[in-house]
């Protein structure tokens, strides 16, 4: 049985044996023999949409003595609640901001958040009793901002169906259309790191949270034993922003984050459990309406080899009223091009475009004799390969090391 503390000298002199869960996965589908000798680390990783995120920043807005304390505060139209507390007569306010709070449908804290890590100037409005403060402030006038998740990274996601009549739904972008016709799915299978975790994963993990050096702080809410998730902080001044964005549903603003995290190969039951295919990791099928089950299938049925989206030009008919409203805003309509730092690859584009010009494979789902279409990815698989193979250049290039958890997922 090898340790983290081994394994760590390992990365230090440049011999530990990295592997992403795709690499490994691949060389099990190939029916490579792999034993515990063969791989040290095994990178993890999954974006997607993650309603459970909030920041929490604090910065001066004025000169001490100008204002007795803040009383309402808004971050490009975005509402904050302030504070923990009023700082009084010291012209800094501390916020919190929730990733689902919004300005509009169209743009809430997710988008707030990637405007922000991106060093785009933020419009800052301040309501006091002795007057409004209006400052425009970017993310390096700012000392303190830290983003934090209450949940993210669940160990399994679900697949969703409506048998009920058309409605909105923060599940879809479009209204969620009725009689089970269409399904809605999140969760990376063979990529997510609980999916591939066998008791290495506890408080003080240190994980990579939207390109960040981050730590897990614990179980998240709503956290079970047979579906965990995580709580996450990591400092947003080390983010990148294409790994983190807004994702407007037909319910709301929601926000999009991603998460790596390395598996330490320390015996044959870990190496097993990393090991796992997407036929082997389970897909529940709800009801969007009740939550109740209504069946199960596996992430085979919904991942392809190419979990991308592609958009072909030339098959665009250039429609007087474009239906692809873009969740994220990637696609440019006028310019007719995709912008690769907003897509999320779900897919929505896919089902909506009259002309045919986005395509992916997008799977569907079996349920009661029937095969149900896919129309919206809540996760982007492709996005976590390139965040897992981010992760193993940086323990390769020795400036990540992996950590022995305080306390494993689970323990009182």
């Amino acid at each position: 049985m090898k340790t983290i503390e081994e394994i760590n000298r390992r990365i230090k002199d440049h011999s530990a044996i990295v592997l992403t869960a795709k690499e490994l996965c691949d060389l099990v589908r190939s029916c490579e023999s792999i034993g515990v000798d063969d791989v040290d680390v095994v990178t993890t990783a999954t974006r997607g949409v993650m309603s459970g995120t909030l920041a929490i920043l604090s910065f001066p807005i004025a000169d001490p003595g100008v204002f007795s304390r803040a009383e309402q505060v808004s971050l490009n139209g975005v509402p904050a609640h302030v504070g923990p507390c009023p700082n009084e007569h010291l012209g800094i306010v501390d916020l919190i901001i929730h990733g689902t709070a919004q300005r509009d449908r169209r743009y809430g804290g997710g988008h707030l958040f990637h405007d922000l890590i991106r060093g785009a100037e933020i419009d800052v409005v301040v309501r006091t009793p002795e007057k409004e403060i209006l400052r425009t402030l970017s993310i390096d006038s700012i000392p303190y901002a830290r983003m934090l998740t209450t949940r993210s990274a669940y160990r399994n996601y679900s697949a969703f169906v409506n048998p009920g009549e058309q409605a909105p739904s923060i599940f879809s972008v479009a209204d969620f259309g009725g009689g089970c016709r269409e399904a809605v799915f999140g969760g990376c299978g063979e990529l997510n790191p609980l999916e591939k975790d066998h008791g290495t994963i506890g408080t003080g993990t240190r994980v990579l949270m939207n390109g960040a050096i981050g730590y897990v702080i614990g179980e998240g809410t709503r956290s079970a034993p047979d579906r965990r998730n995580l709580s996450l902080t990591a400092d947003m001044h080390g983010m990148n922003g294409s790994y983190i964005g807004g994702f407007a549903t037909s319910a709301g603003a929601d926000v999009i984050n991603s998460v790596a995290v390395p598996i330490p190969i320390l015996d044959e039951e870990i190496l097993s459990a990393t090991s796992r295919l997407d036929s082997e990791i389970e897909l529940p099928i709800l009801d969007v309406q009740t939550r109740s089950a209504l069946g199960r299938t596996d992430y085979s049925q919904v991942w392809s080899p190419d979990p991308g989206v592609t958009f072909d030009p030339a098959r665009c008919i250039h429609c007087t009223t474009c239906d692809v409203d873009c969740p994220t805003g990637a696609f440019d309509v006028g310019g007719g091009r995709i912008a690769g730092d907003l897509c999320c690859n779900c897919g929505h584009c896919v089902s909506v475009c009259n002309g045919g010009a986005f395509t992916a494979e997008m799977g569907a789902i079996p349920m009661h004799g029937r095969t149900i279409p896919i129309i919206l990815r809540h996760s982007d698989r492709k996005g976590a390969i390139k965040l897992a193979d981010e992760l193993k250049k940086m323990i390769e290039a020795e400036s990540f090391l992996l950590t022995e958890p305080a306390e494993r997922l689970g323990e009182p």
